[in-house]
């Protein structure tokens, strides 16, 4: 019993509190029980912690109105996405020539403004993705064969003996000729006519300095009699990259480029390749 007296009794117990201002005015003096200052504090700890939770339910329910918002937005768009979807689709088959897989989105009415079939539509921007998808896999691979297919002059110059049977000029013997000799002066820049792969840049019996290069889709070509190869093999080159000086070395009676096209291991003649660019 004498205990709970001295609790209550110290809980009781002023506390004063002095205000001294800084101006010339008297201090004020407050003399509060320490239960009321401890009360005080619970209930501003309380207050706090409810002012807390209260501003993250606003927080969270503004983060929720927001996501409504755009998921409402997101609904209404999703038919102008269609509508989008189905003239990429329209104008990508109309450029390469490709007929559509589909017919889905034909049958789709943009004057349509009912409810939406979200069923439907997500069918539909599946089937359009699959077809943009075809589309860009066609484009990429006719990309590919593009930059892959020699095209173009490798010097310019004129054709000093083309491609087939011919009198050797050194040789003076019948022989095939399996490329194009183009005149140029010697040190001009010969140039790849296509991307690829260095697979040989050096000496070679008869041609002189020789630069092979690889471009896949079956194509290589040559560049021979060069006065110095400007490249080293396993080196990658694009189109148009000095692969060589010209020159005149090997058996040869002056400065100008031998150049072959090979596909599929057969020689072939360049001159239809010359006149692609």
């Amino acid at each position: 019993m004498n205990r709970v007296t001295l609790f209550l009794k110290r809980l009781l117990t002023p506390v004063t509190i002095l205000l001294v201002p800084h101006s010339r005015t008297k201090p004020v003096s407050i003399r509060l029980p320490v239960l009321a200052i401890a009360s005080s504090v619970c209930l501003f700890l309380l207050g706090a912690s409810v002012v807390v939770a209260m501003s993250l339910r606003a927080v969270e329910h503004q983060r929720m109105k927001e996501r409504l918002s755009y998921l409402s937005s997101q609904f209404h768009d999703m038919k102008g996405t269609m509508l989008s979807l189905r003239k990429a689709e329209r104008d990508f088959r109309t450029l390469f020539s490709v007929k559509s897989k589909t017919t889905v989105l034909e049958s789709a009415d943009p004057a349509d403004t009912g409810s939406l079939d979200m069923e439907m539509l997500r069918e539909q921007i599946e089937a359009s993705m699959r077809s943009v998808t075809d589309i860009r896999t066609y484009i990429a691979e006719q990309k590919d064969l593009y930059l892959s297919t020699p095209a173009g002059w490798p010097v310019s110059g004129h054709i000093s003996s083309r491609y087939g049977s011919r009198l050797h000029p050194v040789l003076e013997e019948r022989r095939f000729h399996t490329g194009v000799d183009i005149s140029v002066p010697t040190g001009n820049p010969v140039k790849t006519t296509a991307n690829g792969i260095v697979s040989f840049a050096g000496w070679a019996e008869n041609s002189g300095i020789v630069v092979v290069i690889e471009h896949g889709r079956g194509f290589s070509t040559a560049y021979a009699h060069n006065q110095k190869a400007l490249v080293t093999v396993g080196q990658r080159v694009v189109r148009g990259d000095p692969v060589a000086l010209s020159g005149s070395t090997g058996i040869s009676t002056g400065p100008h480029v031998h150049y072959e096209i090979w596909k599929n291991g057969r020689h072939t003649d360049p001159a239809g390749f010359l006149a692609r660019r």
